[in-house]
């Protein structure tokens, strides 16, 4: 599995730290789930948008068909 290296500054690696252990994880896997969540929440909130693109030009698409 590929790597990555991240830098934090001291109070960013404290909260990481404290909120990896208080999931009983940790910070790797915290990091690891929390990159993950964001890209799908991304990809999600893209389609969300694109399917109202789609919805709200539906009838000008058609006509312009």
């Amino acid at each position: 599995m590929a790597g990555l290296n991240l830098r934090f500054t001291e109070e960013e690696l404290d909260s990481l730290r404290a909120r990896a252990e208080a999931e009983g994880k940790s910070m790797q896997a915290f990091a690891h789930d929390a990159v993950i969540t964001a890209i799908n929440e991304h990809s999600r909130l893209f389609n969300e948008a694109a399917d109202h693109v789609l919805k709200v030009s539906e009838e000008l698409n058609r006509r312009l068909a």
